[in-house]
Protein backbone atom coordinates (compact mmCIF):
# COMPACT_ATOMS: atom_id res chain seq x y z
CA UNK A 1 0.00 0.00 0.00
CA UNK A 2 2.83 2.22 1.00
CA UNK A 3 3.95 2.42 -2.72
CA UNK A 4 0.85 3.53 -3.70
CA UNK A 5 1.11 6.80 -1.57
CA UNK A 6 3.65 8.66 -4.12
CA UNK A 7 1.29 7.68 -7.10
CA UNK A 8 -1.93 8.62 -5.32
CA UNK A 9 -0.66 12.08 -4.19
CA UNK A 10 0.79 12.74 -7.98
CA UNK A 11 -2.64 11.73 -8.85
CA UNK A 12 -4.85 14.12 -6.77
CA UNK A 13 -2.41 17.19 -7.35
CA UNK A 14 -2.93 16.88 -10.97
CA UNK A 15 -6.46 16.98 -10.35
CA UNK A 16 -6.19 19.79 -8.08
CA UNK A 17 -4.67 22.11 -10.31
CA UNK A 18 -5.38 20.92 -13.71
CA UNK A 19 -6.85 23.99 -15.68
CA UNK A 20 -8.86 23.51 -19.06
CA UNK A 21 -6.97 23.18 -22.40
CA UNK A 22 -6.95 26.04 -24.36
CA UNK A 23 -6.64 23.86 -27.50
CA UNK A 24 -7.68 20.57 -27.62
CA UNK A 25 -7.00 17.76 -30.19
CA UNK A 26 -9.81 16.90 -32.50
CA UNK A 27 -12.53 17.64 -32.28
CA UNK A 28 -11.94 21.24 -30.98
CA UNK A 29 -14.71 21.64 -28.18
CA UNK A 30 -13.60 24.84 -27.07
CA UNK A 31 -15.46 27.61 -27.09
CA UNK A 32 -14.48 30.38 -28.84
CA UNK A 33 -15.51 34.16 -29.71
CA UNK A 34 -17.78 33.87 -32.52
CA UNK A 35 -16.77 34.13 -36.26
CA UNK A 36 -20.34 34.37 -37.82
CA UNK A 37 -20.56 37.31 -35.98
CA UNK A 38 -17.81 39.21 -37.61
CA UNK A 39 -18.96 37.65 -40.98
CA UNK A 40 -22.06 39.15 -40.70
CA UNK A 41 -21.07 42.95 -39.94
CA UNK A 42 -18.06 42.70 -42.57
CA UNK A 43 -20.83 41.72 -45.38
CA UNK A 44 -20.80 44.37 -47.71
CA UNK A 45 -23.83 47.00 -47.50
CA UNK A 46 -27.32 46.67 -49.56
CA UNK A 47 -27.25 48.03 -52.76
CA UNK A 48 -30.69 49.64 -52.20
CA UNK A 49 -33.23 50.62 -49.36
CA UNK A 50 -33.16 48.50 -46.38
CA UNK A 51 -35.50 45.36 -46.87
CA UNK A 52 -38.36 45.13 -43.82
CA UNK A 53 -38.82 41.29 -42.78
CA UNK A 54 -40.90 39.39 -40.34
CA UNK A 55 -39.94 37.09 -38.28
CA UNK A 56 -43.49 34.46 -36.67
CA UNK A 57 -40.89 32.13 -35.21
CA UNK A 58 -38.16 30.00 -35.91
CA UNK A 59 -39.93 26.28 -34.21
CA UNK A 60 -38.00 23.12 -32.69
CA UNK A 61 -39.38 20.96 -35.79
CA UNK A 62 -37.05 18.09 -34.20
CA UNK A 63 -38.87 16.61 -31.36
CA UNK A 64 -35.41 15.44 -29.89
CA UNK A 65 -34.82 15.35 -26.12
CA UNK A 66 -31.53 15.71 -24.78
CA UNK A 67 -29.35 12.74 -24.56
CA UNK A 68 -29.50 10.79 -21.47
CA UNK A 69 -28.51 7.34 -20.37
CA UNK A 70 -30.85 5.43 -18.17
CA UNK A 71 -33.35 7.62 -17.94
CA UNK A 72 -36.41 9.41 -19.46
CA UNK A 73 -35.25 13.13 -20.28
CA UNK A 74 -38.14 15.39 -20.75
CA UNK A 75 -36.24 18.35 -21.40
CA UNK A 76 -36.07 19.74 -25.34
CA UNK A 77 -32.26 18.86 -26.97
CA UNK A 78 -32.41 22.37 -28.53
CA UNK A 79 -33.69 25.87 -27.99
CA UNK A 80 -37.01 26.52 -27.65
CA UNK A 81 -36.50 30.57 -28.63
CA UNK A 82 -34.19 30.12 -31.58
CA UNK A 83 -36.24 33.28 -33.23
CA UNK A 84 -34.16 35.60 -30.89
CA UNK A 85 -31.10 34.51 -32.57
CA UNK A 86 -32.83 35.08 -35.98
CA UNK A 87 -33.84 38.56 -35.38
CA UNK A 88 -30.24 39.41 -34.17
CA UNK A 89 -28.63 37.64 -37.38
CA UNK A 90 -30.82 39.66 -39.68
CA UNK A 91 -30.50 43.07 -37.55
CA UNK A 92 -26.31 42.60 -37.58
CA UNK A 93 -26.00 42.07 -41.41
CA UNK A 94 -23.74 44.36 -42.67
CA UNK A 95 -24.00 46.32 -39.57
CA UNK A 96 -27.64 46.61 -40.19
CA UNK A 97 -27.39 47.90 -43.52
CA UNK A 98 -29.52 44.77 -44.91
CA UNK A 99 -32.57 44.43 -42.81
CA UNK A 100 -35.36 45.90 -40.74
CA UNK A 101 -37.66 43.42 -38.59
CA UNK A 102 -40.82 44.41 -37.53
CA UNK A 103 -42.23 42.71 -34.26
CA UNK A 104 -44.13 39.51 -34.94
CA UNK A 105 -43.49 37.12 -32.47
CA UNK A 106 -45.20 39.33 -29.82
CA UNK A 107 -47.93 40.93 -32.26
CA UNK A 108 -50.49 40.25 -29.71
CA UNK A 109 -48.75 42.54 -27.26
CA UNK A 110 -48.05 45.39 -29.56
CA UNK A 111 -51.79 45.25 -30.65
CA UNK A 112 -53.49 45.18 -27.16
CA UNK A 113 -50.91 48.15 -26.26
CA UNK A 114 -52.07 50.53 -29.65
CA UNK A 115 -55.60 49.34 -28.40
CA UNK A 116 -54.81 50.95 -24.99
CA UNK A 117 -53.17 54.13 -26.75
CA UNK A 118 -55.83 54.33 -28.98
CA UNK A 119 -58.66 54.45 -26.35
CA UNK A 120 -56.96 56.69 -23.82
CA UNK A 121 -56.58 59.34 -26.40
CA UNK A 122 -60.43 58.80 -27.09
CA UNK A 123 -60.80 59.17 -23.66
CA UNK A 124 -58.36 62.68 -22.44
CA UNK A 125 -58.98 64.06 -26.28
CA UNK A 126 -62.43 63.72 -27.36
CA UNK A 127 -62.40 66.85 -29.81
CA UNK A 128 -59.44 66.00 -31.29
CA UNK A 129 -57.73 62.59 -30.82
CA UNK A 130 -54.23 62.50 -31.90
CA UNK A 131 -54.32 59.54 -34.71
CA UNK A 132 -52.06 56.55 -34.12
CA UNK A 133 -49.56 55.97 -36.82
CA UNK A 134 -50.23 52.96 -39.13
CA UNK A 135 -47.96 49.72 -38.17
CA UNK A 136 -45.60 49.13 -40.38
CA UNK A 137 -45.89 45.95 -43.19
CA UNK A 138 -43.52 43.53 -43.86
CA UNK A 139 -42.35 42.91 -47.59
CA UNK A 140 -41.22 39.36 -46.69
CA UNK A 141 -40.86 37.26 -44.12
CA UNK A 142 -38.86 34.43 -42.83
CA UNK A 143 -40.35 31.17 -42.64
CA UNK A 144 -38.15 27.52 -40.92
CA UNK A 145 -37.17 26.56 -37.92
CA UNK A 146 -34.35 23.61 -36.24
CA UNK A 147 -34.88 21.02 -38.62
CA UNK A 148 -32.24 18.21 -37.23
CA UNK A 149 -30.64 17.25 -33.86
CA UNK A 150 -28.02 14.21 -34.23
CA UNK A 151 -26.27 12.74 -31.39
CA UNK A 152 -23.74 10.17 -30.93
CA UNK A 153 -22.57 10.59 -34.95
CA UNK A 154 -19.20 9.97 -33.71
CA UNK A 155 -17.72 8.81 -30.89
CA UNK A 156 -14.00 7.45 -30.03
CA UNK A 157 -11.40 7.85 -27.30
CA UNK A 158 -8.22 5.93 -26.09
CA UNK A 159 -7.21 4.21 -22.67
CA UNK A 160 -4.34 2.07 -21.16
CA UNK A 161 -4.66 0.75 -17.62
CA UNK A 162 -1.65 -1.19 -15.61
CA UNK A 163 -1.38 -3.00 -12.65
CA UNK A 164 -5.04 -1.29 -11.83
CA UNK A 165 -3.72 2.22 -12.70
CA UNK A 166 -4.91 4.13 -16.00
CA UNK A 167 -5.88 6.82 -18.08
CA UNK A 168 -8.59 7.59 -20.77
CA UNK A 169 -10.08 10.36 -23.59
CA UNK A 170 -13.26 10.05 -24.71
CA UNK A 171 -15.06 12.35 -27.39
CA UNK A 172 -18.57 12.47 -29.11
CA UNK A 173 -20.23 14.54 -31.76
CA UNK A 174 -23.32 15.81 -31.89
CA UNK A 175 -24.88 17.67 -35.20
CA UNK A 176 -27.40 20.62 -35.07
CA UNK A 177 -29.55 21.74 -38.41
CA UNK A 178 -31.30 24.23 -39.07
CA UNK A 179 -33.34 25.76 -42.45
CA UNK A 180 -34.64 28.97 -43.77
CA UNK A 181 -36.55 30.15 -46.33
CA UNK A 182 -37.42 33.99 -47.32
CA UNK A 183 -40.92 34.42 -48.78
CA UNK A 184 -42.51 37.46 -51.00
CA UNK A 185 -45.73 38.42 -48.98
CA UNK A 186 -46.52 39.87 -52.31
CA UNK A 187 -46.49 37.21 -54.39
CA UNK A 188 -45.66 34.03 -52.10
CA UNK A 189 -43.03 33.06 -53.68
CA UNK A 190 -39.85 31.18 -51.82
CA UNK A 191 -37.28 33.62 -53.38
CA UNK A 192 -34.32 32.13 -50.89
CA UNK A 193 -34.08 28.39 -49.02
CA UNK A 194 -31.19 27.74 -47.43
CA UNK A 195 -30.07 24.94 -44.91
CA UNK A 196 -26.68 24.67 -42.48
CA UNK A 197 -25.58 22.72 -39.47
CA UNK A 198 -22.67 22.58 -36.83
CA UNK A 199 -21.31 20.01 -34.73
CA UNK A 200 -21.26 20.17 -31.10
CA UNK A 201 -18.33 18.90 -29.80
CA UNK A 202 -17.67 17.19 -26.44
CA UNK A 203 -14.61 15.88 -24.76
CA UNK A 204 -13.65 14.09 -21.78
CA UNK A 205 -10.55 12.92 -20.17
CA UNK A 206 -9.50 11.14 -16.78
CA UNK A 207 -6.76 9.02 -15.30
CA UNK A 208 -7.70 6.20 -12.47
CA UNK A 209 -6.30 3.87 -9.70
CA UNK A 210 -8.03 1.11 -8.43
CA UNK A 211 -6.23 -1.74 -6.77
CA UNK A 212 -7.42 -4.46 -4.19
CA UNK A 213 -5.79 -4.46 -0.71
CA UNK A 214 -5.42 -7.21 2.09
CA UNK A 215 -5.90 -10.16 -0.02
CA UNK A 216 -8.56 -9.20 -1.31
CA UNK A 217 -11.10 -7.53 1.40
CA UNK A 218 -10.39 -4.14 0.74
CA UNK A 219 -10.47 -1.92 -2.60
CA UNK A 220 -8.99 1.19 -2.97
CA UNK A 221 -10.24 3.73 -5.75
CA UNK A 222 -9.28 6.99 -6.83
CA UNK A 223 -10.63 8.86 -9.77
CA UNK A 224 -9.63 12.66 -11.34
CA UNK A 225 -10.62 14.33 -14.59
CA UNK A 226 -12.30 16.81 -16.25
CA UNK A 227 -15.13 17.21 -19.38
CA UNK A 228 -15.55 19.87 -22.19
CA UNK A 229 -18.91 20.02 -23.57
CA UNK A 230 -19.83 22.85 -26.59
CA UNK A 231 -23.49 24.31 -25.51
CA UNK A 232 -26.11 23.47 -27.64
CA UNK A 233 -27.33 27.12 -27.28
CA UNK A 234 -24.41 28.26 -29.15
CA UNK A 235 -24.11 25.66 -32.42
CA UNK A 236 -27.79 26.57 -33.17
CA UNK A 237 -26.76 30.58 -33.00
CA UNK A 238 -23.74 29.75 -35.36
CA UNK A 239 -25.91 27.06 -37.75
CA UNK A 240 -28.46 30.38 -37.88
CA UNK A 241 -25.88 33.15 -38.52
CA UNK A 242 -24.64 31.06 -41.30
CA UNK A 243 -27.91 30.54 -42.69
CA UNK A 244 -28.68 33.99 -42.94
CA UNK A 245 -24.81 34.39 -44.32
CA UNK A 246 -25.65 31.98 -47.08
CA UNK A 247 -29.32 33.58 -47.60
CA UNK A 248 -28.16 36.90 -49.01
CA UNK A 249 -24.81 35.46 -50.78
CA UNK A 250 -27.48 32.90 -53.02
CA UNK A 251 -30.49 35.84 -52.92
CA UNK A 252 -27.53 38.21 -54.72
CA UNK A 253 -26.20 35.31 -57.35
CA UNK A 254 -29.93 35.29 -58.36
CA UNK A 255 -29.85 38.97 -58.82
CA UNK A 256 -32.49 39.63 -56.15
CA UNK A 257 -30.74 42.57 -54.67
CA UNK A 258 -26.83 43.64 -55.06
CA UNK A 259 -24.14 44.16 -52.81
CA UNK A 260 -22.93 48.06 -52.99
CA UNK A 261 -19.94 48.30 -54.79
Amino acid sequence: MWKLIPILLLLTACGATKTMPTNLASPQATIQDNPMVTELNDLKPLDGPVMTVGVYGFQDKTGQRKPAENIANLSSAVTQGAEVWVIDALLQAGEGTWFEVVERVGMDNVIKERQLIRNTRTNYEKDDPTPLAPMKFAGIILEGGIVGYDSNIATGGSGARYFGIGAAAEYRIDTVTVAIRLVSVSSGRVLVSVAAEKSIASYRSGADVFKFLDLGTKALEVETGYSINEPTNYAVREAIEMAVIEMIYQGANQNLWNFKP
